[in-house]
């Protein structure tokens, strides 16, 4: 018998039967602007890959232009003047290698502007992508040659960035453009409510394949995300492959679904474009997707085909080309120069070295008069771009007219950097905690996010894989409605759903809500999965807001990867799930600002720490924290400097009385509380007298001026030091600078070997890393001085 599909909100439309009902949206004059449009952009596709060659993806810029041209000049109700307008609909080239037709769409978009309606140029050419910006594509932003000095051309990514007008957020690793850009979706979607921002997609089916784009669909299919609207160039071609999704030909030689029944399965609405070269199938497509009120997101297929009147199509035209001014890119333009009877250079001196050594200097200047052709046919053809023009007019038009304005109640992400500001060092009544007392080091991280959500109208949206309660994340949501965020059904909570058992999804939709503005993304799983998984999308975020922070020199739009149950303290689940390697994938593996960890021992330092870190607004905060429950340390009777002293990452915990013996700096909450506990206690009545620091955030420390640095842990102090961690020896030596130090410094792998299962003490003694191991190495240590 055959498997059916169960009950689905989302409905299936194929658009071809669809408009057998109803009139062409487009008339004739229309269409024939539209094709002419589409010509000069392949063209410009082609000239892009010429002029650059071995850089950018021809084929799937070609075959996705049609659509796109649809969502700019038709679907989107934006502000082309206005690159940052809040309210408007966003489109995000989740296919980032699609960036050659990005660049080529938005310089010719400006040209419209340009002869057709001067008045809608953005004054700040900062937000602008002219068409001498072309000349910049895949250049490093030192290059020299002439008319990229004279022309200012910008240097364009090879994958977009947000230096580039219109783009939130920096794609191109496979999937995690869909994934971030659904986070986007999101973010809309909580802030504006019912009528939220649309956020189309370009996305392809290759990206489709990866494991995070069907999570982070299963996400946005739960979640009833209705301004999502993904548009799918299904061209069957990938690097490797001609046929990559099963469809009526047979098997697919990678996945074995089609586009359509991947986002049908997951609860989407789905309308198929048989024809995806159709500009009458492509605007009734997303026409009819404006009109779906049943709350789901939409998936839009289009059946297209890639490198599409190139001369090179399929597999073949993916990350490659004609080879420089062959005779295929000429007969691949030949089409164009037809109809608006321009001419080419022909570039005879590119093919071999010039005397001069100049080579790239004439590429150049081939380059820039091609670009002058591609000038004169928009001119020439002042008709169509005046229909353009006026389609860009009335995108604002709609805009304005939606009014749109934020929800009752919405979140305010300012209160919890400006709380976080002012407070950080000193902590609330309601978080402080007793002497005595027990509690985690997630509990209190649950705390203090529930504090700042509340504070904010619950501007911190969490997610954990199948472990809101058992991280203690589960806290942060309370005092807001129970259960699952649903736009439609439970638009209130603050725990997202993001497919389950998915660190990669959650990442990578956290990165989008962050982005969005209004939101700090929270996620959390064990130290031992989010570390990794959580790696490429975090990169790709704090890339993103690099690029933003050039443009706009705003600060950065953190989000909070949890490393929970972290370290050796979870002996319990065997070192699969106790890692002491995670903390080495992040801390100081960031460039300087971006990404900030933190390695609390005592939960009393918790509110320091988290509110320190958002105060200087990372891209990136890492909490590890443990799972065991901790008695809360007098620290003022054990004569230890107060948990505030935290913010500075790293702080003198216990001071010499005297000259002092040496050095020893702690870092990991297994070894903090056995030194506190155990190991201080010995030593006094050894009578060593030690200077003992911790390090609480390596990248708070970097943070402070150096004098400050200086003063607070002494160079002097890095070079008679011992440590003592129980992450990896890679970690420490940033403090401890001496062989000897190095060589005498314990941590988890001190046996070489990972440890074995069991409760949390008696993995912390197998690692020699209990407070009676401690006091004998410092004995060692101190004795050998």
């Amino acid at each position: 018998m055959a498997v059916k599909f169960g009950p689905r909100r989302g409905l299936y439309i194929d658009i071809s039967q669809e408009m057998e009902k109803r009139e062409e949206p487009l008339a004739a004059d229309e269409s024939r602007h539209f094709e002419r449009l589409d010509l000069i952009y392949r063209s410009l596709c082609a000239l892009l890959f010429n002029y650059v060659p071995t850089s950018g993806h021809p084929g799937g810029s070609i075959s996705s232009g049609r659509l796109v041209d649809g969502i700019l000049f038709d679907a989107m109700d934006y502000d082309v003047s206005n690159p940052d307008r809040e309210d408007a609909d966003i489109i995000s080239y989740a296919a980032g290698h699609k960036a050659l037709g990005l660049y080529a769409l938005w310089a010719l978009r400006n040209e419209v502007m340009r002869i057709g309606a001067p008045e809608l140029l953005p004054v700040d050419t900062r937000y602008q992508l002219r068409l001498e910006d072309l000349l910049g594509f895949r250049r490093n932003p030192i290059t020299k040659t002439p008319l990229f000095l004279k022309l200012k051309a910008k240097p364009l990514d090879g994958h977009p960035t947000p230096t580039t007008p219109f783009v939130r957020l920096s794609t191109g690793a496979s999937g995690v453009g869909l994934v971030s850009s659904l986070g986007l979706a999101f973010g809309a979607m909580d802030y504006y409510g019912n009528d939220a921002p649309r956020i189309h997609i370009v996305e392809g089916e290759g990206a489709l394949t990866t494991g995070r784009a069907s999570e982070a669909m299963a996400a946005a299919g739960t979640a009833s995300l209705k301004n999502a609207i993904l548009h799918v160039d299904w061209n069957q071609a990938s690097i490797d492959s001609n046929h990559v999704c099963r469809d009526e030909e047979g098997p697919g030689d990678y996945v074995q679904w089609s586009p359509m029944e991947l986002a049908y399965f997951h609860d989407w609405n789905v309308i198929t474009v048989p024809d995806g070269s159709s500009f009458q199938q492509i605007f009734s497509a997303q026409r009819k997707a404006a009109t779906i009120d049943n709350g789901q997101p939409t998936a839009i297929v289009y059946r297209t085909t890639k490198g599409w009147q190139y001369g090179i199509e399929g597999k073949a035209s993916h990350g490659a080309g004609h080879k420089l001014c062959a005779d295929g890119f000429y007969q691949a333009l030949e089409p164009f120069l037809d109809i608006t009877g321009g001419k080419l250079p022909r570039c005879e001196a590119v093919n071999q070295r010039c005397e001069s050594g100049k080579l790239t200097e004439i590429v150049e200047e081939c380059f820039w008069e091609t670009l002058m052709v591609i000038r004169t046919a928009m001119e020439r053809n002042r008709l169509a771009v005046d229909v353009l023009a006026h389609r860009l007019h009335d995108a604002r038009d709609r805009l304005n007219r939606r009014n749109r304005k934020p929800r009752d109640k919405a979140p305010k992400v300012s209160a919890i950097f400006d709380t976080a500001t002012k407070t950080r060092g000193s902590i609330p009544p309601e978080i402080t905690l007793v002497p005595g007392k027990a509690t985690t080091l997630r509990a209190e991280l649950g705390r203090v996010l529930q504090y700042y959500n509340k504070l904010s109208n619950g501007a911190i949206f969490s997610a954990a894989a199948d472990l809101l309660g058992s991280t203690s994340i589960i806290t942060a949501g309370q005092g807001f409605p129970e259960g699952y965020y649903n736009a439609l059904t439970n638009p209130g909570a603050r725990l997202l759903s993001i497919g389950g058992i998915c660190e990669d999804a959650i990442s990578g939709i956290l990165s989008g809500i962050s982005a969005y503005g209004h939101h700090i993304g929270a996620g959390s799983s064990y130290g031992a999965f989010m570390a990794p998984l959580g790696h490429i999308s975090a990169r790709l975020h704090a890339i993103g807001n690099q690029a933003r922070h050039e443009v706009t020199n705003e600060p950065y739009r953190p989000i909070l990867l949890i490393c929970a149950h972290a370290g050796i303290k979870t002996g319990e689940d065997g070192p699969t799930h106790a890692d002491p390697q995670a903390l080495q994938l992040l801390q100081n593996n960031f460039p300087p600002g971006m990404m900030i960890t933190l390695t609390p021992w005592d939960p009393q330092e918790i509110w320091t720490l988290i509110s320190t870190a958002l105060a200087k607004r990372p891209a990136l905060i890492a909490p590890f924290v443990t799972r065991p429950s901790e008695t809360i340390i007098d620290r003022e009777a054990l004569g230890l400097a107060p948990a505030t002293d935290a913010a500075s990452g790293v702080y003198l915990l216990r001071g010499a009385r005297g000259k002092g013996d040496g050095t020893v700096v702690l870092q990991g909450s297994e070894v903090g509380y056995a030194f506190v506990e155990t190991a201080l206690s010995l030593i006094e009545k050894e009578g060593i007298d030690l200077n003992v620091y911790y390090v609480a955030s390596a990248e708070l420390f970097d943070l402070l001026p150096r004098s400050e640095q200086e003063r607070i842990f002494p160079e002097a102090r890095a070079q008679e030091a011992m440590g003592i961690t129980g992450f990896t020896l890679p970690t420490m030596y940033r403090w401890i600078r001496s062989d000897r130090g190095r060589l005498m410094t314990i941590h988890a792998f001190q046996k070489g070997h990972y440890l074995g299962s069991g409760q949390a003490h008696m993995v912390v003694a197998e690692a020699g890393l209990d407070g009676e191991s401690q006091f004998r190495a410092i004995i060692r240590f101190v004795k050998e001085r």
